[in-house]
């Protein structure tokens, strides 16, 4: 039998693809992890913004199919822009400096072009400024970098977004300039009218419920002996153990000795406010906001995907893991910002409001780290212990990666 800690969608897919036997166990009341939703008073609010790019047509099929209703999946061409002082630049800025004021233009094509393309780079502030010269760097990418893992970007790898980074070289960004808005791997999303926890409900419909246990978590596990005290005291044995816990958890529970110092991530504190009418930003999707004016570092409209008459809002704020965070304290800051920047108007009624700390959010992934996870999770699997999905693998990447993940671990695994 196969234990699965996490009854997220990489935990509830590596159930959906297996032919063992297994059980889940979950330490929240509800399955979903940070894809579940909150749905109130009109509202459709997730634990932030998660927006599913599929690229795999198999994998597509495989959650699609359980979808009973096409037309409750909505299909969006994304529209994101950057709040770049008064204006709204469409993203990637790289791609779309020609937007700026004449001068500043000027100076990012300059700095462009002046970079030396031979010159290395250690960490991911450096790639900043050796890919994209000082001044789009200075303006946007480090900046809002900074603001979204709250964090020295000179302590991150320089590969730490991996593809999702929007690089661009200069023939790119030359183009760009009369072609419009950049491609991107994520031009487009599906999103559910009912909130990203539908994807994990089609999911659930191939799995057994029966064996989803629920505010139950792993207290201590005996890799040697492939056993596992739960939470309520039950002693377990298992064939292979599938965590989609943060790495560093997993480790601790395992009584692995591991570098605490190797492993960091930032908090992300989430206001998700609905108000009593359409606000003034009636077209994007979400923005970007590098200024360090503004509280929060990406505010996303519910409202403007979903054809909605009233404005919904993910609001998101960065935050270091050490930082205590008390949502009410920041609740009037962000509610003057949005006005500011345009997301509302002063005459909006907020009429609900919920908060969400994810923690962690956002990893960071450094060389130590990298290095670290690859060579424990080949220790770990030696025993039949396999962590997987962005905190499992201590990674950044998509909803469609992790279940990817799932399942080719559930088909080399599978009896």
């Amino acid at each position: 039998m196969d234990l699965i800690i996490g009854a997220g969608i990489t935990g509830l897919c590596y159930a959906l693809f297996t032919n063992n036997g297994y059980r889940i166990v979950e330490k929240e009341k509800e399955i979903g992890g940070y894809c579940r939703t909150t749905k109130r008073n009109g509202f459709v609010w997730d634990y932030s913004g998660h927006f599913f790019h599929f690229q795999d047509p198999e994998i597509m099929e495989s959650i699609m199919s359980n979808i009973e209703d096409p037309d409750s999946i909505a299909n969006v061409t994304k529209n994101t822009s950057i709040k770049y002082k008064t204006k709204l630049v469409d993203y990637p800025f790289q791609k779309n400096i020609h937007q700026l004021p004449q001068e500043e233009f000027i100076d990012c094509l300059v700095d462009l072009f002046s970079i030396d393309s031979k010159a290395g780079f250690q960490n991911f502030k450096e790639m900043l400024y050796c890919k994209f010269g000082k001044s789009i760097a200075d303006k946007f990418l480090i900046p809002y970098n900074e603001k979204l893992y709250a964090c020295n970007l000179n302590n991150l790898d320089k590969d730490a977004m991996g593809r999702f980074f929007p690089y661009a070289d200069k023939e790119q960004i030359i183009l760009n300039f009369r072609k419009g808005k950049a491609a991107s791997y994520n031009d487009t999303f599906m999103y559910p009218r009912g909130g990203a926890i539908e994807y994990v409900n089609a999911v659930l419909k191939g799995v057994d419920s029966n064996v989803i246990q629920k505010e139950t978590s792993i207290k201590s596990i005996d890799i040697q002996n492939k056993k596992a005290v739960l939470s309520s005291g039950e002693e377990m044995e298992y064939d292979n153990l599938i965590s989609t816990i943060p790495f560093p958890k997993l480790l601790e529970i395992a009584h692995i000795d591991y570098d605490r110092n190797i492993y960091s991530w930032n908090k992300v504190l989430v206001f998700n406010l609905g108000f009593d009418k359409k606000g003034p930003n009636t077209t994007s999707h979400w923005l970007y906001f590098p200024e360090k004016k503004y509280s929060f570092y990406r505010v996303g409209f519910y409202d403007n995907i979903l054809g909605q008459d009233r404005t919904s809002l993910y609001v998101e704020l960065g935050f270091s893991k050490d930082e205590e965070i008390i949502p009410e304290q920041w609740k009037d800051k962000v509610l003057d910002d949005l006005v500011d920047a345009g997301c509302i108007s002063s005459d909006d009624k907020l009429i609900d409001s919920e908060t969400i700390i994810m923690d962690p959010a956002y990893v960071h992934i450094t060389e130590a780290s990298k290095n670290n996870v690859i060579v424990l999770k080949e220790y770990l699997e030696t025993f039949g212990v396999y962590s997987i999905g962005r905190y499992g693998s201590w990674t950044y990447c998509s909803i469609e990666d992790n279940i990817k993940e799932a399942k080719a671990l559930a088909n080399k695994l599978s009896n």
